[in-house]
Parts: C-alpha cells; sequence; structure tokens
C-alpha cells in the first residue's frame, strides 16, 4: 500500500515526509530535483525517484504500484496537471494540498470523469485549504438544505506564508475568481467591496475580503445550495493591521498590477525569502473557521473549526486522507470534495489530534 510524496523536498512535503515516517507508511519521496531528494533521504529508509512533471513515461512508471500519491509541489495551476493525469492512468488515488481555486476547478471539470470510470479518487485542497471547511459546510448544512447560501469564513492569526504559499497566492490573486451564486458557476474579475463578518467571540466581527476558496467549487458538489460565498479576514492580508480597512479597495488593483512586470519582480523577491516559518512559529499561527448555513425557508445553522499550526495540520491531513484511500474498503471514485471523498465528522474528529477543535449550533 504504498504512498508517493511527490514534492517531498517542499516546505509542505518536508512536514508531510515526517508525519508518513511517524505513522509508518510505507512511501517513495519524489520531485524534480535529484540532488534535494539525495539530501533529504539521507537518514531516511524510503527509496526516492526524481521526476520532472513534463515527463509522462517517468511520472506513470512513478505510480505504478502504488495506492496514493500525495502532490505537494506547487504553483499546482503551471505544473500539476500531467501527475493527475498520470495517476488517474495507472489507477492510483490522487490528493494533493493546492490551495489554487483554478487548478481545483480544473481537476472536476478536466478529469473528475475519467477517474470516475477508472475508479480512482481525486480529491484536491486536502491541507488546511479547504479541508476543515469544506466539511464544517456539509455538517453545518445538514438539517436545513436547501440552502439560499452558506457563508465559510476564515480568520487567520500569526500565519507565516512559505515560499510555495507565496507563488500560489500570485497565481489565485492574478486572475479571475470562480464564483457560485443562482447554482452555476461563472468567472467574475475581483471586485472592491467594503464587508464585515462577525465571527463570535473571542474575534468578533472583522472587515473581510472575498477569497477565491475552493468550498466555491466542492461545496455544491455535495450540499443543495444556491450559492457560496467564501471570506478572509482583511487583516490576513495586509501589511499592517491599522490597513486593514483599505484592503478590499485594493484587491482590483492588486490583480491588475499581478498582470504586468511586476509579477516577475515579485517571483524573484519570493525566492529570496526563507522557504518558511521556523517550527515556532508555524505552531503558534491560529485559524478561526466559520460556516454560516441559511436555508431557502429562513432557517439558519452555524460551525465553528478551531485550530493551529496550518501547515502541520495539512500534512497530517493528506497522510491520513492517503491510508484511508489505501486502506481496504475504499471505494470513492471521481473529482470529490473532502466531505465527499471521506466521512466529514470522522475526519475532523481524526484531526483532533493536531488541536483541531469544531462544534455546531
Amino acid at each position: 500500500m504504498t504512498v508517493v510524496l511527490y514534492g517531498a523536498t517542499g516546505y509542505t512535503g518536508r512536514l508531510v515526509t515526517e508525519e508518513l515516517r511517524r505513522r509508518g507508511a510505507p512511501h517513495v519521496l519524489s520531485g524534480r530535483d535529484a540532488g534535494k531528494l539525495g539530501r533529504l533521504a539521507a537518514g531516511h529508509d524510503a527509496p526516492v525517484s526524481a521526476v520532472a512533471l513534463d515527463d509522462e513515461a517517468g511520472l506513470r512508471s512513478l505510480l505504478a504500484g502504488a495506492a496514493v500519491v500525495i502532490n505537494c509541489a506547487g504553483p499546482f495551476t503551471a505544473a500539476g496537471d500531467g501527475l493527475v493525469r498520470a495517476a488517474v492512468a495507472t489507477r492510483t488515488h490522487y490528493l494533493d494540498s493546492t490551495g489554487e481555486q483554478p487548478f481545483i476547478r480544473a481537476i472536476f471539470e478536466r478529469h473528475g470523469a475519467d477517474a470516475e470510470r477508472a475508479g480512482v479518487a481525486l480529491v484536491p485542497a486536502l491541507g488546511f485549504d479547504y479541508a476543515p471547511g469544506d466539511c464544517l459546510a456539509h455538517l453545518t448544512a445538514r438539517g436545513v438544505e436547501p440552502l439560499a447560501e452558506i457563508v465559510v469564513a476564515y480568520a487567520v492569526e500569526g500565519f507565516g506564508a512559505s515560499r510555495g504559499t507565496m507563488r500560489s497566492t500570485l497565481e489565485i490573486m492574478g486572475g479571475s475568481q470562480t464564483v457560485y451564486v443562482d447554482g452555476r458557476w461563472s468567472d467574475e474579475p475581483p471586485r472592491a467591496e467594503r464587508a464585515s463578518f462577525d465571527f463570535g467571540a473571542p474575534i468578533g466581527r472583522r472587515p473581510v475580503v472575498r477569497y477565491p476558496a475552493g468550498e466555491v467549487i466542492t461545496v455544491p458538489r455535495h450540499t443543495r445550495t444556491r450559492r457560496v460565498t467564501t471570506l478572509l479576514t482583511a487583516g490576513t492580508v495586509a501589511l499592517h493591521p491599522a490597513l486593514a480597512p483599505v484592503v478590499p479597495y485594493t484587491v482590483p488593483a492588486m490583480a491588475m498590477a499581478l498582470r504586468t512586470p511586476l509579477r516577475g519582480l515579485l517571483e524573484r523577491a519570493i525566492g529570496a525569502l526563507p522557504e518558511g516559518p521556523a517550527e515556532g512559529a508555524r505552531r503558534a499561527a491560529a485559524f478561526t473557521i466559520v460556516a454560516h448555513a441559511r436555508g431557502e425557508d429562513g432557517r439558519t445553522a452555524r460551525g465553528v473549526v478551531r485550530g493551529t499550526d496550518v501547515y502541520g495540520l495539512t500534512a497530517a491531513a493528506l497522510v491520513h486522507g492517503a491510508e484511508t484511500m489505501a486502506g481496504a474498503g475504499y471505494d470513492r471514485a471521481g473529482a470529490l470534495g473532502p466531505a465527499a471523498a471521506f466521512d466529514p465528522a470522522a475526519f475532523l474528529n481524526r484531526l483532533g489530534d493536531h488541536g483541531l477543535s469544531w462544534e455546531l449550533g
């Protein structure tokens, strides 16, 4: 029941490597750079295999005989499609750590039907973004469906992004956003708007921005709703807390700027930064996710997830998902959101070992 980890040498990949090692799951470490893989494997008993993401035959050979592949190599929109195709071709279950909405949508629309025919499950975004939110949305909506709207709002404090996350953010912010309104998906440019959301005690009401999150793509596939709205605290993306109120008005300008040579300058600047936050800072980052469901009949429901250590939680979610998919009796297939790929309550409960808590009501 071997798990192949692609992107093992990146910031998130190394955390997943340690989680696989801790759980004793048989695995192969892979990525694009043979030198980095060799250094990672020193003192580690897992085999390594360097394969380029544009090497179709090499990727199929890598996955031959594997039960599951975990993909941590971003930006996914630019480079991830080949590994998904190889997973379907070799009948290998696939999951990844992407936060990029366009890539999540592409997996469903390009590969979902082929995966279902092959009996393979493709589960994108099985990390902090957006497994807890997707599972929470499904659980919150039960009992009040069909919904007029479900809102999934994120408040994140003390978050330090890795280089990979920063590069993925350029992919997210530089294009249009997929929205789900009146029961259908469409694309629209980022827009400036003033908004706030009440997260409840102790956070209270905070300025927020509309965020192109994965739940927009995944939630309507398992929950009956006419609209999905995803929000992020403006302070999370502000350079200083005092700037949070004006962040929503800068979103269109940021998107336009990322279509100019400024993007190349930012990518070079990101390359000069540390690979990711130090362990202490990583563990200290705290988050709250609130799902607010409003039924077509006016009834409402609310759910909350709380936790710490965004990247550590992502590693735990990916490995737990891989072990479940590799286990006997797993029979789900096609492109699936986390709440459709796994029992959502059981999945959130399993992450309780890593400091996550959740409640409805």
